[in-house]
């Protein structure tokens, strides 16, 4: 039994440390490409709390949760609140830019074409997985699939409260 303890227990600490380590972390230095053709990095957002999503248009989470997302940029946009749309490299452009349009985003759409920014952020693989980030540029929380709406909203607002 005493062989299956300290493992245990090591595993734990490793898990809870990389959670801390992770919730309190600098997002990466990523350059993006906006649908409009403007580029931009992560560190050029500092200053706001920032939504780094990553999605597809062949995600049907991704797509459930586009409402809530476009809400949220609406609601707290005018207290320095960002979204960066992140399409993933095998999301095709035309697919991308035809939802952008049909759905009016409102936010910032770009595109991963050669996966270096999902590669940064923790390799995405799957969609969706979201980033927010406080005004320093530092990962608050990450997200993967459904999330609590009101979790994300108190967190949202205690991170738009702080300077």
């Amino acid at each position: 039994m005493k062989k299956f303890v300290l493992p245990a227990v090591v595993a734990v600490a490793a898990v809870v440390g990389g959670f801390m380590m992770t919730s309190s972390s600098a997002a990466p230095d990523v350059k993006f490409t906006a649908l409009d053709g403007k580029t931009f990095q992560t560190t050029d957002l500092k200053g706001k709390v920032v939504l780094v999503k990553f999605w597809a248009t062949s995600c049907v989470t991704c797509i459930a949760q586009m409402p809530d997302t476009i809400k949220y940029y609406d609601t707290y946009h005018d207290k320095g609140y960002e979204t960066v749309a992140v399409a993933m490299s095998y999301d095709p452009p035309d697919f991308v830019k035809n939802y952008t349009a049909d759905k009016k985003l409102p936010f910032t759409v770009v595109l991963d074409r050669d996966g270096s920014a999902a590669k940064a952020f923790d390799d995405i693989k799957f969609t969706p997985v979201s980033f927010l980030l406080d005004r320093q540029g530092n990962i608050v929380k990450r997200y993967i699939g459904n999330y609590d709406k009101q979790d994300f909203i108190k967190t949202l607002e205690n991170t738009l409260a702080q300077n």
